[in-house]
């Protein structure tokens, strides 16, 4: 028996030291990643950019450690658009770039995103390099961005999708009705589409108007640039996409789509010639390896007039969430900033969310409202700045939308779920309750709202619409009636929100820094981004939690993803919403 607990205990003994030399050994490791991140690399003359795209692109880079491990799983990793952009901007300058190569199959973003990406490569391309695009195939976001190279090819056995725009409601009515749960609606706004799902087995006439006009807009958008940039007509893209007419490679040259089928063999001397190396192979430089490379040095010093960017991307949130959520608390502080900060002469809005919680995002309106009232404030809009969206950047000085951003969704509504039905006909459970007064337990889920209750319910939606179209009327400087005639729920393309008045103008993020810089009459001036991110470390620290969790399972289960995304944004909302009524897929 002595023996035996000798054995155990040096066995846990070994155990424990074992457990803190992996930790050691794990904080090396992790402090190595770290100073790897932040090393500067140098590049050789004659390299050419390559631009794959194939991971996810959000509006702004992480900082986090464990974004750049591959723990299994196949986890989804991000690009930041940022950061995209900004290395572009860094390779139209760089002597030692002659070119970019787009190898392209499936884009992970919106087509307001690949737009702006679109865009920075137009810009670069005034710069004399050349841009070839190649792709084994492509979907149609891949093609979009390939067609605005000098030279597109293909693989000889490849394709591409290329169909034009849809867009599909999924509807729950059904379900529920199965389930016996009652969806309890309140609502302002006859395009407020966004409760839709739970009342229908299909669209509304109205949803169904407003989501044409919005597709047909923002496609034909798509088809003017790709005619333009492929020298064909718009009648003669349209036509390819309505033929399906991109299925077989023979075709996309016939159709002049693609200029010539190659391998990548083949694709890689065209590289050779265009570098002007002597190599057998040529030198392309990855982003991941790219974006630490220093940018040049002007020799006019540091500009010490700033224009802050602030990134507000994601649901519109109360409190202080993660990356990835426009929080009233974290945006709030970042404008603040911004506003006090006397080096900081103008700040970039820059808007990419579907909305979300009324409350937070009057939080923001404030802070937003004060900050214009002391220097100039340009809201830059990416793939979506609606409802809640729309809410924040409404008192922006100058609002400068993408020509696919899709805006508008002016309107509130509430929802309630009643699972009475469920609970005793299908589970056999009731529920009994004791008061103090007549409503002591509303909100509930397992009875149906009565009319006063509705009544209440109606006051405070119509409140928070009433306050919605009159920070819009003052911040556009429309009449409030007018606002309500365009209002009413209904979402909008960039280019018809042009003519209504809710946008400014139609660009890009670096046109509106431009404006910005323009407005405070400014010359000089460097960008700093805001919120402030996290430490790489304290972000680990965070990110080993349930964050890492759903990395794991959005990986391994990934066709689920956008499932559970969107069940965790309904456990998420709290209050009366001022949200997009539809989730926009990234093709």
């Amino acid at each position: 028996m002595k023996s035996f607990f000798k054995t155990l205990l040096a066995s846990i003994l070994g155990v424990f030291i074992a457990g803190i030399i992996m930790f050691f050994v794990f904080i090396g490791i992790m402090s190595a990643l770290v100073s790897d991140m932040e090393k500067a690399t140098s590049i050789e003359p004659n390299s050419i950019l390559k631009l794959t795209l194939e991971n996810e692109i959000v509006e702004r880079s992480s900082k986090g450690i464990l974004d750049n491990i591959d723990i299994g799983y196949g986890q989804s990793k991000q690009d930041g658009l940022n950061e995209i952009l900004e290395n572009i901007e860094k390779a139209k300058v760089d002597p030692n770039i002659r070119g970019i190569y787009l190898e392209l199959s499936v884009i992970q973003a919106s087509i307001g995103t690949i737009s702006e990406i679109r865009n920075a490569l137009l810009q670069f391309k005034t710069s004399g390099k050349k841009i070839i695009a190649y792709g084994e195939y492509m979907s149609q976001g891949a093609y979009y961005l390939a067609s605005v190279a000098d030279e597109v090819y293909l693989n000889p056995e490849g394709s591409i999708i290329f169909k034009g725009a849809q867009a599909e409601v999924m509807f729950f009515k059904g379900a529920l009705d199965k389930l016996g749960i009652e969806a309890q609606i309140i609502r302002h706004g006859k395009f407020k589409s966004a409760v839709e799902p739970f009342l229908n087995n299909k669209m509304s006439p109205e949803n169904r108007e407003q989501l044409q006009a919005m597709l047909d807009a923002i496609w034909n958008n798509t088809v003017n640039d790709i005619a333009k940039s492929r020298n064909i007509s718009p009648e003669k893209v349209k036509k390819i996409a309505n033929t399906l007419n991109t299925s077989d490679a023979d075709s996309c040259v016939a159709t002049g789509i693609v200029d010539s089928l190659l391998y990548k063999d083949q694709i890689f001397a065209k590289l050779l010639k265009i570098s002007g190396s002597s190599n057998k192979e040529p030198k392309l430089v990855t982003l991941a390896k790219y974006k630490n490379v220093p940018k040049a040095v002007t020799g006019e010093g540091v500009a010490k007039n700033k224009i802050a960017v602030v990134y507000a991307f994601g649901d519109v949130v109360m409190g202080d969430a993660a990356d990835g959520y426009i929080s009233s608390e974290k945006i709030s502080a970042a404008l603040r900033k911004a506003r006090k900060d006397t080096s900081i002469k103008a700040v970039v809005f820059r808007i990419n969310s579907p909305g979300g919680s009324a409350l937070a995002s009057d939080i923001i309106w404030r802070e937003v409202a004060l900050t214009v009232a002391e220097k100039p404030v340009v809201a830059s809009m990416g793939d979506l700045a609606a409802s809640g969206g729309y809410y924040i950047a409404c008192p922006a000085s100058y609002i400068i939308a993408q020509p696919s951003t899709i805006t508008g969704s002016i309107g509130v509504f509430g929802v309630m779920f009643n699972a009475k039905k469920l609970l005793n006909e299908k589970l056999g459970i009731t529920t009994d309750v004791v008061k103090t007064e007549g409503h002591s337990d509303f909100p509930s889920g397992t009875r149906a709202m009565d009319q006063y209750e509705q009544k209440v319910m109606l006051s405070q939606i119509e409140r928070i619409y009433n306050t919605f179209i009159n920070h819009v009327a003052e911040g556009r400087k429309m009449k409030a009636e007018d606002v309500d005639n365009i209002g009413q729920g209904r979402v909008w393309a960039a280019t018809d929100a042009l003519k209504i008045g809710l946008v400014d103008t139609l660009g890009y993020i670096d046109d509106a820094i431009a404006k910005a810089a323009k407005m405070a009459k400014v010359e000089k001036y460097r960008v700093v981004n805001l919120p402030l991110q996290q430490d790489p470390w304290e972000k680990f620290i965070n990110e080993l939690s349930g964050e890492v969790m759903m990395k794991l399972f959005t990986g391994k289960y990934a066709e689920y993803t956008k499932y559970i995304r969107i069940a965790n944004k309904v456990h998420s909302m709290q209050g009366i919403q001022a949200r997009l009524p539809f989730e926009l897929d990234a093709e």
